[in-house]
């Protein structure tokens, strides 16, 4: 049997949603791990809350945050959006907290569930957009894997259009994790990604991928800030150096302290290389957990030069995307550890170098034309990294055309795909 196109799998289940939506306005959910302090996700939950808004300005759109206390009303302040938690929060009271841990927390997990299912089954659309959301980093199966199946499962049976757009997947070490996340991706009526390793990973694992396409991040389509930086007089460059609180991949602080502190070692010595080379130094951040990584590289910077005059190192708090393009404007060169560290960089047309803990950047950087510029931060080559830089600038305005060329060609595919998502989901 042929499988269905990536259209025709839209329009069989969207006759009764179109029929729906015509009456009254539709009530579209927005799923995702927001409001945690993490600015790619919220950059990739505002491109699309500017699409929805664009094309359905009629829409009663709900966004469906983290449970962590406080990250539905960081994100509703924001975008000034309604939102709801995807779970419960943690339990304060201790009694109870303990007689949920007593019972292997089955008791939160089940009014979890029924919290998910009162508030799912209000939604005509179900959107998940962009973020590496399939993969288990730091988290247990009883978190976002349940969670993601719970919302979907809903949606489904109510009838509810279901659509995981521009997303990153994998790796998925846990096989429960595995198993529910593949469960509820099966269950969209579109699919996409961000990455050809993020779909050939999810049919490595058993999903059937054939009508499923590849589009850019969609924190590509965000506005660039204005003015970007003018060329310093004394030519000297700024360096953008962006900073990750890594503990490893499942985020353990006491068997991933080794790790943070090798790379943090390294990374401290990279920038002392660059301030002995006459640059200045930007410190950059993407989520507010790696404030630890600042302090502590800045507090090594200071007690190696004490002397550094006032401006040579430069730091802000982030607190959106948008803070961080605007800081990253205002460098000549980017060497980055998160992942939207580096789609800002290359957003804003600036060469950019790797230092990541997961195939998502390499894939980007190849995308770029910056294949050479990566590097494993488990496996972080300070000499390299110090050779990689040289090359870059060597032929710098060379790599500066690949990058604008790649993304104007990035922006022209999101647009195709707007016009997919309006035409056939919303």
């Amino acid at each position: 049997m042929t499988q269905p196109t990536q259209q025709g799998r839209i329009r069989s289940r969207s006759t009764a949603h179109e029929r729906r939506t015509r009456r009254t306005p539709a009530r579209i959910g927005l799923f995702g791990l927001f409001g945690t302090g993490n600015s790619g996700n919220e950059g990739s939950l505002e491109a699309m809350l500017r699409f929805v808004r664009a094309v359905r300005p009629d829409a009663e759109i709900t966004c469906i945050c983290s449970a962590h206390r406080g990250a539905a009303d960081r994100v509703a302040r924001a975008l000034q959006v309604a939102t709801t938690p995807l779970g419960l929060p943690p339990l304060d009271h201790g009694l109870l907290r303990t007689i949920d841990r007593l019972l292997l927390t089955l008791p939160r997990r089940v009014a979890s569930l029924v919290h998910a299912a009162r508030r799912a089954r209000r939604l005509d659309a179900l959107i998940i957009p962009g973020t590496g959301i399939l993969d288990d980093f730091g988290g247990s199966p009883f978190g976002m894997p349940l969670a993601l199946l719970a919302w979907c499962s809903i949606a489904r049976l109510r009838g509810a259009g279901i659509a995981f757009v521009s997303i990153g997947a994998g790796p998925i070490h846990h096989p429960l994790s595995r198993w529910l996340m593949r469960t509820a991706v099966a269950m969209a009526d579109y699919r996409s990604y961000r990455d050809m390793v993020s779909k050939t990973y999810m049919e490595s694992i058993g999903l059937d991928t054939s009508a499923d396409a590849i589009y850019p991040d969609i924190a590509f389509k965000l506005p660039s800030p204005l003015p970007e930086r003018e060329p310093r007089p004394d030519g000297r460059l700024v360096v953008g150096v962006g900073v990750m609180t890594y503990l490893g991949w499942r985020n353990d602080a006491v068997r991933g302290a080794p790790i943070y502190q090798t790379y943090l070692d390294k990374l401290t010595r990279f920038v002392l290389w660059l301030l002995e080379r006459d640059h200045a130094v930007r410190i950059l951040m993407g989520d507010t957990n790696d404030q630890r990584a600042v302090d502590d590289l800045l507090a090594n910077l200071a007690a190696a030069r004490p002397e550094l005059p006032d401006g040579r190192i430069q730091f802000e708090p982030m607190s959106s995307l948008h803070d961080l393009m605007r800081q990253i404007a205002a460098t000549d060169v980017v060497v980055a550890t998160r992942y939207h560290n580096i789609v800002c960089a290359l957003k804003l047309g600036k060469p950019a170098i790797s230092i990541s803990y997961a195939d998502k950047n390499d894939v980007l950087m190849a995308e770029m034309g910056l294949g050479g510029f990566c590097q494993h931060v488990e496996r972080l080559d300070l000499d390299r990294l110090i050779e990689q830089f040289s090359q870059m600038l060597a032929d710098r305005a060379r790599y500066e055309l690949s990058i604008d060329k790649a993304y104007h060609a990035c922006r022209a595919r999101l647009d195709r795909q707007d016009a997919l998502l309006a035409a056939r989901l919303l």
